[in-house]
């Protein structure tokens, strides 16, 4: 999540009438997403298999395809993350996620 780019659809409204409350925000993407011991492309692939277990539709393709644009993770890699999802979250996670890889 380079760039300050957030998924939530609230963090806009944030950062224009909370400026304080959004600056904290980036402060912990920054401390969150460092690449020091995992990389960057792993955590990455992590946010990606937590959005697909939760079944967050807006939220998966938004990291799957800055994952994609920014880290060239290709779409194997996202499928061995999803084959963990479907073990972890069953069918319909695994599913949802797969078509939403497939539309990208």
């Amino acid at each position: 999540m380079k760039n300050e780019v957030f998924y939530g659809k609230g963090i806009r409204y944030i950062k224009d009438e909370d400026p304080e409350l959004y600056e904290a925000f980036v402060k912990l993407n920054e401390s969150v997403y460092t690449g020091k011991v995992l990389s960057y492309k792993t955590q990455k692939l992590i946010a990606i298999g937590i959005a697909a277990a939760k079944s967050d539709g807006r939220a998966l393709k938004k990291q799957m395809q800055s994952g994609m644009e920014e880290l060239d993770i290709t779409k194997d890699e996202i499928l061995d993350v999803l084959k963990v999802v479907l073990l972890t979250s069953g069918s319909p996670a695994y599913n949802k996620s797969v078509n939403m890889l497939y539309s990208i």
